[in-house]
């Protein structure tokens, strides 16, 4: 087996995600974050709401063709629309090594699987991933298990919260007469 799933997370999506009439928000097509490296993709998956990213697994790469099988499954079974692949610039702004490795799984899940893909800066979030696990506690040996759904997770989370704000920006305009982007 290639992942490590987390079997609360996926029962949460599919039970959220089943259409309860309890739900007070209108449901959104859901986004997939990815945060890519050489050995692991750490995969994250937002909320039914659109709200906040949840951690979802590892991948552990074995190959181009079986990642993308794998990210076939998770597509199909979430109903994602929509992806977020973290882009490791240099803190220069320039593009690393990394950030083209990065660049080219974003336009294969473009070309693959027609989705709109977003590339998202994510200078530090494995930084900053590494003082969420130590805030929570969690021992430095074994990490690498999840490491990555972390900082999917803040990559993720960071687009959603840049794009809230921006349809806030937008309905805050047009309700002074000013035209919604």
């Amino acid at each position: 087996m290639t992942t490590d799933e987390n079997p609360r997370v996926d029962e949460d999506a599919e039970d959220v995600g089943s259409g309860s009439s309890e739900s007070t928000g209108a449901l959104v097509a859901r986004v997939l974050g990815f945060d890519v490296g050489d050995r692991r993709i750490g995969l994250a998956i937002s909320d039914p709401l659109g709200y906040t990213a949840q951690p979802l697994f590892t991948l552990h790469r074995t190959g181009r063709r079986a990642d993308l099988k794998s990210v076939a499954r998770v597509l199909r079974k979430h109903g994602v629309t929509e992806a977020v692949v973290g882009n490791p610039l240099y803190m220069s702004g320039d593009q690393s090594p990394q950030a083209a490795k990065a660049q080219a799984f974003a336009e294969d899940l473009r070309t693959e699987f027609g989705l709109t893909v977003h590339l998202w800066d994510e200078r530090l979030t494995t930084t900053q991933a590494h003082r969420h696990l130590d805030d929570a506690g969690h021992a430095a040996m074994g990490r690498k298990g999840i490491i990555d759904q972390v900082a999917a997770v803040l990559i993720l989370q960071s687009f959603l919260e840049a794009r809230a704000n921006e349809r806030g920006r937008a309905l805050g305009s047009s309700g002074s007469g000013g035209e919604a982007t």
